[in-house]
């Protein structure tokens, strides 16, 4: 019996361990340098093709701006990368946000983490005719590409300038680079 009740012992403080650990992984982080103001929150969009990425909102940039960033595996012409708006279009899941978006004009070459690629400024309409600014970013890395929409209600060139600040940081840089496989 003692044997018994040692091993329930052991698996009950096992199992609490691990919920403590998973407990501390799962929650909101704050980001490091340059993204200080800057929250990690749950992705919050459904599982669909790809795997969930990572989901910022940053309260103190002003205008509840939100970032959402993940890797799409094999998903880039290995050729040319991210070559055109349409591709930004086809890729940039804002979709995921909202179903009614139009580009503003037309995008720009830009360049994160050594990769390269392009974005593209939006109008989103949201729910309750509630009408957002977004700018969907893709770049490649060899037939890879990480894709990354910010959005909020401040004017694109703030939500761009924001979001590239943000995804320049180390922490990101390190990160981008190992969700697509490594340098």
């Amino acid at each position: 019996m003692r044997r018994f009740s040692a091993i329930v012992i052991a698996v009950l403080a096992f199992g609490a361990l691990s919920g403590v650990a998973a407990y501390q992984k799962m929650r909101p982080q704050a980001a490091s340098a340059g993204g200080d103001h800057w929250q990690e929150v749950a992705w919050p969009y459904p599982r669909d093709g790809w795997p969930a990425g990572r989901a910022f909102r940053c309260d103190d940039c002003g205008n509840d701006i939100e970032l959402y960033v993940r890797p799409k595996i094999g998903f880039c012409n290995c050729d040319t990368g991210v070559a055109d708006d349409d591709e930004v279009d086809r890729v940039a899941d804002l979709d995921l946000i909202s179903e009614r978006y139009a580009p503003l004009a037309p995008g720009k070459v830009i360049r994160v983490a050594d990769m390269s690629g392009r974005s593209r400024a939006y109008d989103l309409d949201m729910a309750g005719g509630v009408r957002h600014r977004a700018v969907g970013i893709a770049v490649s890395h060899r037939c890879d590409v990480l894709v990354a929409v910010v959005q909020g209600r401040a004017r694109t060139d703030e939500l761009q300038h924001a979001a590239l600040q943000f995804l320049q940081t180390g922490e990101m840089k390190h990160w981008m680079m190992a969700a697509l496989g490594g340098g």
